[in-house]
């Protein structure tokens, strides 16, 4: 390995380690994983020569193209994760998912924990698993008065909301970004990883409903939420539009064949048409400006998808010098070729790891393949969906939706780890057994 090369592995790495020690550094991932981008690719310019090739022509009009080629790629995740977040702003802020909360209200401990986990479920495959757990935790809040009760029903939050992102194409960063670009497809992953993601999350609630024992500590009744400026119907028409909308995004890519990101402007732009002829009809007060669309961009985490940005595209600098088509040949020979070890093992790791650079790197270890393990829908690439996006539940710091439970619950990382990581555990395995079996059998 030459000088250079290792040096551009040695920034990545040091920009890998402040991401993750951001808690302790107290500063944003997503400022070290832009510079880590930058500095990558300056390095890589240093002797542009050594890893790209041309026939007579200019290097470095051939890097910029390399550098386009790849920030285009990168674009399409990062279009769809900004017009689903806006989406679901919309639909949270004009009361959309106050039914949720009507629809989990029940006395007895154990069957609100089933409620609860079914319906993060079931809302994590059509929204995402961040969006979820923070409309979860919220309904909680207004329902469970026991903070000690709720630490289990916001754990169980984070399990689920996890395995119900896994088997939908755009339920996870790491599904979508499979999904784009085509190592999945929508119908594939859901009917491959539904029962695997299943059972790894009913697993651990199996095993947590008999903490739980008794009525649930009710919090009084609270209409404060209903803003009183849309009508209900109209709320309802906003919810049926926006998580509709996302629902219907894969099948207008089976129709049209345009990329994802297209149905989710689609989307995007009805439902910002039907909510300004809602609000157009109202007295324009403060609260109704503050609810429109041109203001609820202003609350999008770019944040988040700066740090996307950042880390696909660092990782796209160690694709190119070639470190990750080497390192999947060295993880090939370590496993003897066994997908369930290398995946499972990707798996364990995004528990303490973000998931999304690890899923990117083993985009640009593993090439697609037109058939066997490695082509769309291959073994390979659903047991990487299933293990990157239900392994993060492991740990509390594994996921953006253990990550965000953690700062809104203050959860702490040894209560976690003592009293959840082990049933996450076991529904993990439980899931890939379950996968396995089904190989076997269909």
């Amino acid at each position: 390995m030459d000088l250079l090369t290792l040096t551009i592995i040695i920034a990545f790495v040091l920009g890998y380690a402040c991401i993750a020690l951001e808690a302790v550094l107290k500063v944003n991932k997503a400022a070290v994983a832009l510079l880590m981008f930058v500095v990558c690719w300056t390095l890589f310019m240093f002797n542009p020569g050594l890893y790209v090739t041309t026939s007579g022509g200019d290097v470095t009009h051939a890097v910029g193209d390399i550098i386009e080629r790849h920030l285009g790629a990168t674009s399409t995740t990062l279009f769809f994760l900004m017009g689903a977040m806006t989406i679901v702003e919309i639909v949270d802020q004009n009361g959309g998912f106050n039914f949720v909360r009507d629809a989990l209200r029940t006395t007895g401990s154990r069957a609100l924990l089933w409620r609860i986990t079914f319906m993060t479920f079931l809302l994590s495959a059509i929204l995402d698993n961040l969006t979820t757990s923070i409309v979860m935790i919220m309904v909680l809040r207004k329902l469970v008065a026991s903070r000690a009760e709720r630490l289990v029903y916001a754990s169980l939050v984070v399990i689920a909301a996890n395995s119900g992102g896994a088997f939908s194409p755009i339920g996870d960063v790491t599904t979508i970004m499979l999904w784009n670009m085509g190592m999945i497809t929508a119908m594939g992953v859901i009917t491959k990883l539904l029962l695997p993601s299943l059972v790894s999350m009913v697993v651990p609630a199996l095993l947590l409903q008999f903490t739980l024992k008794g009525n649930v500590s009710s919090v009084a009744d609270d209409d404060a939420d209903d803003d009183g400026q849309l009508t209900a119907l109209q709320r309802k028409a906003v919810f049926c539009l926006g998580v509709g909308g996302l629902i219907f995004v894969p099948v207008f890519r089976s129709l049209t064949g345009l990329p994802p990101f297209v149905g989710i402007l689609l989307v995007l732009s009805v439902l910002w048409i039907v909510t300004e002829v809602f609000y157009s009809r109202l007295r324009l007060v403060n609260d109704n400006a503050l609810k429109r669309v041109t203001r609820l961009l202003s609350r999008i985490d770019m944040a988040t998808i700066l740090f996307f940005l950042g880390i696909l595209m660092a990782v796209s600098c160690l694709e190119e010098v070639g470190v990750l088509t080497k390192l999947g040949v060295w993880l090939n020979s370590v496993s003897d070729g066994n997908h369930y070890i290398v995946t499972g093992a990707i798996g364990v790791i995004s528990s303490i790891v973000d998931n999304v650079p690890l899923v990117a790197g083993c985009m640009g270890m593993y090439p697609i393949t037109a058939t066997g393990d490695m082509a769309t829908d291959g073994i390979f690439w659903q047991l990487l969906a299933y293990c990157a996006g239900v392994g993060g539940s492991m740990l509390i710091i594994g996921s953006a939706a253990g990550v965000v439970v953690m700062g809104l619950e203050k959860i702490s990382f040894g209560w976690y780890l003592r009293r959840i990581t082990p049933v996450a555990f076991a529904g993990y395995v439980a899931g890939m057994l379950c996968y396995a079996l089904e190989q076997m059998l269909l």
